[in-house]
């Protein structure tokens, strides 16, 4: 099955969640991936940044569930921690490189192959999806999942 990620800007969680059965396009800008674990990825590069673990981070409900209207059966909307968004806004090319390393050397433990040119596309687009949410000031970072 196709997993269809999609990062997006919006003001707050009431306006993320509005989006939840359609989807962020046409209604705020957003980036687009697909097929990977968007939940444990949030996680794993949360931890990498900042040098916690899985768990720790997994503790602090990272990441948050706005609105999952199908229990996990359809599209869903996450918020994407402070942390995370921070992170990916003060990160120079070389961290973004050096996180994608790190993320796929843990994709390669738990079996998964992932294109490291990829992942740092991912990433370094994360990352300037996240200073255009700083810019803003009173915006959020989302992700919309199907």
């Amino acid at each position: 099955m196709r997993i269809v990620i999609k990062f997006f800007v919006t003001p707050d969680a009431e306006a993320a969640a509005a989006v939840a059965e359609g989807g962020p396009d046409g209604v705020f800008e957003s980036l687009t991936f697909g097929d990977f674990d968007v939940e444990e990825a949030l996680i794993e590069w949360e931890g990498i940044f900042t040098g916690r673990s899985f768990e720790e981070v997994l503790d602090d409900d990272v990441p948050e569930t706005v609105v999952d209207p199908d229990d996990g059966e359809g599209p869903l909307v996450l918020a994407v921690s402070g942390t995370l968004r921070d992170a990916l806004c003060t990160a120079v090319e070389h961290r973004l490189a050096e996180v994608s390393r790190l993320w796929v050397a843990e994709r390669a433990a738990d079996g998964e192959v992932f294109d490291p040119e990829i992942a740092v596309w991912v990433l370094s687009g994360l990352a300037d999806l996240a200073r255009a949410v700083v810019r803003e000031g009173d915006e959020n970072l989302y992700c919309w999942v199907a």
